[in-house]
């Protein structure tokens, strides 16, 4: 089994008074991972939310009948938690009622389950991120050397652990989980009625990582209006499809302010989207692939080492550039993501000159385990 970076996280945590709360897309190995932590000596009560007759038990509950409901499990997991009317209070009252007790919620749509269990739980939570496997992680399964030989197949397939688990039949996977799963909590939302736009959005955004991105362009290619394609942009963030980056922009007239770029969590899903996999050696948009592989790991880095910065990209409108930009205590990493190594940029002296004492790093395929784990 891939031990996740998350394990020890969680596993220290356990049994100090507070509910768990973790979320992140479905099939990226919640549910594995709980598995491997709660499966031992502690008696454990799985719940899915999915099922119907879970949601009605916590309908008008009360702490009386959820300790008949537990009985002597120890570990309450409620999986797919969004599923459930008012979770955010349900929690508050199994936590503040129930002590004796570990609960451990799951969700893959943040815009249900964070949401109602941000002010419920206020000081009663641990909440953590899941992604798909990481670079870090497969380096600490099979080692540095072979995840780095693997590179090629990580930025065409991707990192979800049924397509990592999976050689051979890569493919496959990737459709079924862009057909029967990655979807799912968004078009049950009652205001998505267009699936096909939102599927015609999702290809459009495919075709643009790394690239400015423009709403009301996206708008004339989806046929929908601007504040539309934004909404459904911020459902696909809130479900972990895709993440968007601000620009940079502090003392220059010239730099953008209001534009931003977006990438996908994973490269195996947003090829899935275009319908191509073919070998990064003869891709013409090789560079954007890694730039998204890139970005997508260090925002796994960041969240699982506990980091507190702020990402951005840094562009003017001479279309002077640097693709990746973190701003921590006062100082900034301006990074430039190459996929080849004989290719040796610069940092552009527009932003030197405005932004001294600023550090500078070139991420490639020779170097990428010092950007990302």
């Amino acid at each position: 089994m891939i031990k996740r970076l998350l394990e020890d996280t969680i596993k220290n945590k356990l049994f100090c008074g507070k509910a768990l709360v973790l979320l992140g897309a479905r099939q990226v190995g919640k549910t594995t991972l709980l598995n491997s932590l709660v499966s031992g000596g502690n008696g454990c009560l799985w719940l899915n939310g999915d099922e119907l007759d879970v949601q009605k038990m916590f309908e008008d509950t009360s702490a009386d009948r959820l300790k008949k409901l537990f009985g002597n499990n120890r570990v309450i997991v409620i999986d797919e938690a969004q599923r459930i009317k008012d979770i955010g209070l349900r929690l508050k009252l199994i936590t503040d009622q129930i002590k004796d007790v570990q609960l451990i919620a799951t969700g893959s749509s943040a815009f249900d389950l964070a949401n109602e269990v941000n002010e419920p739980l206020t000081g009663r939570k641990w909440q953590y991120q899941m992604f798909p496997l990481s670079f870090a992680e497969m380096v600490q399964h099979h080692g540095l050397i072979k995840e780095k030989r693997l590179l090629p197949q990580r930025l065409v397939y991707g990192y979800y652990p049924e397509v990592v688990t999976s050689s051979g039949n890569e493919k496959q996977v990737l459709k079924q989980l862009t057909d029967a799963y990655l979807y799912k909590d968004i078009l049950a939302w009652e205001n998505i009625k267009h699936p096909d736009k939102l599927l015609t959005l999702l290809r459009a955004l495919a075709y643009q990582i790394g690239s400015q991105v423009s709403f009301n362009e996206l708008g004339d290619i989806c046929s929908m209006d601007s504040k539309t394609v934004e909404k459904y942009i911020s459902l696909l963030e809130q479900c972990y499809v895709i993440f968007r980056l601000p620009s940079f922009a502090r003392n220059l007239r010239n730099e953008l302010k209001t534009v931003r770029k977006i990438y996908f969590y994973d490269n195996g899903i947003r090829n899935a989207l275009i319908a191509d996999f073919t070998l990064p050696e003869v891709r013409q948009d090789i560079g954007h692939l890694w730039e998204n592989f890139v970005v997508a790991e260090r925002m796994k880095h960041i969240a699982y080492s506990g980091l507190w910065v702020n990402s951005y990209f840094w562009r003017t409108k001479q279309q002077q550039e640097i693709d990746y930009l973190e701003e921590s205590d006062g100082k900034l990493l301006a990074c430039e993501i190459k996929w080849s190594p004989k290719k040796n940029p610069k940092l552009p002296k527009t932003f030197s000159d405005a932004y001294k004492n600023s550090d500078f790093l070139v991420v490639n395929s020779d170097n990428i385990e010092n950007f990302v784990m």
